[in-house]
């Protein structure tokens, strides 16, 4: 796991959120007013128009909330302290593989939920297909598979859920690995890379590989030669997906749109 008490401090500056994705949470979200957001962090993905019961175990993330954000309640996934049916839908945002124990974590969202749980996590096999990882570090995506459920997974926990494929666009803030699919001079900047908590999880000496020879190609030009249409790309298919829960016990078939 992450020590976002150690770790994350830079969170809120570099990784803002995409109004692209913060759209189709927010319509998956449907019409609920009251919205339990676990994992809340620094609340960027957080719905200001409805009232937002905020859960996060870190003391630093919280500090990073915006003013005008209810404060966060100090709670971990597997253990909400909320009662079931309590809140209209849950939410939990690039935070599952975080937790200690993901599957108890998504039944706990699926328990306190009336209607939808919606979940915004990344499909491994996709992932791997990444240039960064595919060409310059397979030790990124071997790390991510250690603490990421797959999707199956996700959806079982959940007790059925469709889930949906998110693209990223060029020049997204979300800060993300893939976010930066048409920017690589961003992977030498340790600020950015300190904000994608995968790279702590590498063996010593990797990250400073990787780096040197992404750096290396880029200025050879090796990189754009290999990739730099991507540079033009409007945007990418990511390896994040929407994984939505439907409430009032009705089980939603699986699909990827």
């Amino acid at each position: 796991m992450t020590d976002y008490d150690l770790h994350g401090h830079g969170y809120a500056r570099m990784r803002r959120a995409d109004p692209r994705i913060k759209e189709r949470i927010f319509s998956a979200l449907g019409d609920a007013r009251t919205v339990a957001n676990v994992g809340a962090g620094a609340g960027s993905y957080e719905p200001e128009d409805r009232h937002v019961i905020a859960i996060e175990p870190s003391q630093t993330m919280p500090r990073q909330r915006p003013p005008h954000l209810a404060p966060a309640i100090d709670a971990c996934a597997e253990a909400l302290p909320l009662d079931d049916d309590s809140v209209d839908a849950a939410m939990a945002i690039i935070t599952i593989h975080h937790w200690q124990d993901p599957q108890q974590g998504l039944r706990e969202l699926r328990r306190v939920a009336r209607g939808a749980v919606v979940v915004l996590t990344f499909d491994m096999a996709k992932f791997d297909d990444f240039w960064l990882v595919a060409e310059y570090g397979p030790e990124l995506g071997a790390a991510e598979r250690t603490r990421m459920p797959s999707i199956t997974t996700t959806v079982q926990a959940l007790g059925g859920a469709r889930v949906e494929a998110v693209p990223i666009g060029a020049n997204s803030p979300a800060g993300l690995i893939e976010a930066y699919y048409g920017r690589p001079e961003a992977f030498i900047d340790p600020e950015v890379r300190a904000a994608q908590s995968v790279w702590r999880l590498l063996p010593a000496g990797v990250e400073e590989r990787i780096v040197r020879t992404l750096a290396t190609d880029l200025e050879s030009g090796v990189w754009d030669q290999r990739h730099g249409g991507l540079r033009h790309q409007p945007e990418y298919e990511s390896p994040l997906r929407l994984v939505v829960s439907p409430g009032s016990g009705a089980v939603a078939p699986r699909t990827e749109t």
